[in-house]
């Protein structure tokens, strides 16, 4: 991980020319840098080599370096911040991680940063450079060049006081720390990554920061008569797990809120099996319980005024002679049967035991669960634009909208309706898994399908199916598992449910 620290910008020259380059920042149609003087004489010099660049004019994320300003000066990079009015802390956020990509691409290992910004939007640019720099290469006998680390320290200058900027930066590498686990958790292969090793791998990493862990086996969850989860696992020789997360950081009165996540360590599909083409992919089908995960890291670690519980329900949906078939019927803990028509729709069984669980076992003020759970949803929203979301709850629902928007995680919010809830009716059971109506809305349906587990408690729920990988990277994610929905929650707690 990178290492990022703040100095005021009265630190002068002095420290800057030490670094091996100096980045700036410039608004678009501006005629001055961002430096707030801190480059002193140099700013006119590097201004007339800026104005001699028709093609750059500080259009967001553009990027200009000059080198060779004066006999042994630092390279210098000139970043286009875009319109002022339009410059935030997510712009400030993606800066950083456009600054990072370009200066380990020079193959620098150090530099500075001089950007005339306020500490949140300073605080913002380190830690967009830090989301950057995550690397999953852990399998790589030898490191590839394109998989090399360069950039190894960035310095920046903010006019705000160091300390405080400093103290704003450690609360959000708490959550990037915990974003690249949930990451890390989605990169593994299934072989290395299964119930089994993961809860253990969960227990390990959140007892670190003072999350209680308890992990749950299969003998436990059939007691609870858990058998929608476990009927999904039974085809595998890998074991099912249900783990449990606490962190009591607020008021020991105060009811817990609830993350669940679906946490599908491999999908093959089952009997209803996918395609060998993209099957691959499958291993990332437990991201939303990577994104618990990582939520309950990030309260624990920065210490977050709040009691939060998180569970998840970690399967490998996979086959032999004693796998789930379609027409199975299955009673779940809530005592509702389900016919399983479509083995492939396993994550709402997993949510629907996890669901009723958190309820009964914690009475909580609101429950939240993600889950990569339906294909439809990026037909409907596309890759890595927007989550679904759906909620029984209008003022909740409205609160995650605003975190999203703020945090650049967004939502866009789906129905649910009686209309929809028909569909997945059944003539032998209380209800089936998937919709055989042939009406599409398949989103809707699994949605509909989870609320009738969701007993009188607020409630929503997230479709990250988009979200969870990127197949080209951001400004602040290279290629692969995002680590959607940690951003997000931990903005919607601090906003809404912490104390202050």
């Amino acid at each position: 991980m990178i290492n990022v620290s703040f100095l005021g910008l009265m630190s002068g020259i002095s420290v800057l020319l030490k670094t091996t380059v100096i980045v700036v920042g410039i608004f678009e149609g501006s005629n001055h840098l961002e430096d707030n003087g801190a480059l002193e004489g140099y700013n006119d010099k590097i201004m007339e080599i800026v104005n001699g660049y028709q093609s750059f004019d500080g259009k967001f994320a553009e990027v200009l370096p000059i080198i060779g300003l004066e006999k042994d000066f630092p390279v210098v990079v000139v970043i286009g911040l875009g319109k002022s009015e339009d410059f935030d802390e997510n712009k400030a956020l993606k800066v950083g991680g456009v600054i990072y990509s370009e200066l380990n691409r020079m193959k620098v290992p150090d530099a500075s940063i001089v950007i005339n910004t306020d500490s949140n939007v300073s605080a913002n640019i380190g830690y967009g450079a830090l989301l950057r720099s995550f690397k999953f290469d852990k399998y790589f006998v030898e490191k590839k060049d394109k998989n090399s680390v360069y950039l190894n320290k960035l310095l920046l200058f903010s006019k705000s006081d160091p300390q405080e900027v400093t103290a704003l930066f450690n609360d959000l590498k708490a959550e990037g720390e915990s974003i690249f686990l949930a990451r890390s958790f989605v990169s593994e292969p299934p072989n290395i990554l299964y119930p089994e090793t993961y809860a253990q791998m969960i227990y390990e990493e959140l007892s670190k920061v003072g999350v209680t862990v308890e992990v749950f086996d299969e003998d436990y969850m059939k007691a609870n008569q858990m058998m929608a989860l476990l009927g999904v696992g039974q085809g595998s020789a890998k074991k099912s797990r249900l783990v449990v997360m606490k962190w009591n950081g607020g008021d020991e009165s105060e009811s817990p809120i609830a993350f669940v996540g679906k946490g599908v360590t491999f999908d093959t599909g089952g009997i209803s099996l996918k395609p060998s083409k993209g099957m691959w992919d499958m291993k990332y089908d437990m991201a939303g319980s990577a994104s618990v995960v990582g939520i309950m890291r990030t309260l624990a670690a920065r210490k977050a005024k709040v009691n939060a519980v998180g569970v998840v329900g970690l399967v490998e949906n996979s086959v032999d002679g004693n796998a789930q078939r379609p027409s199975d019927v299955v009673i779940s803990m809530s005592g509702q049967t389900i016919e399983v028509l479509n083995t492939d729709a396993e994550g709402r069984l997993v949510l629907a035991d996890a669901l009723w669980y958190t309820q009964e076992m914690f009475t909580p003020k609101l429950m939240v669960d993600l889950a990569t759970l339906t294909g439809a949803v990026v037909v409907a929203l596309g890759n890595n634009q927007y989550a679904g979301l759906f909620s029984n709850d209008d003022s909740i629902a409205n609160q995650l909208i605003v975190a999203g928007n703020e945090s650049g995680e967004k939502l866009w919010r789906l129905p649910l309706d009686e209309a929809y809830d028909k569909l997945i009716d059944s003539s032998i059971a209380d209800m089936q898994n998937i919709s055989t109506k042939g009406y599409g809305a398949d989103s809707i349906t699994a949605a509909q399908f989870l609320q009738r587990f969701v007993n009188g408690v607020p409630w929503v729920h997230l479709d990250i199916a988009g979200m969870a990988w990127d197949y080209e990277g951001t400004e602040i994610c290279p290629k692969g598992a995002t680590g959607f929905g940690v951003r997000l929650l931990n903005r919607f707690v601090s906003k809404y449910y912490e104390s202050h």
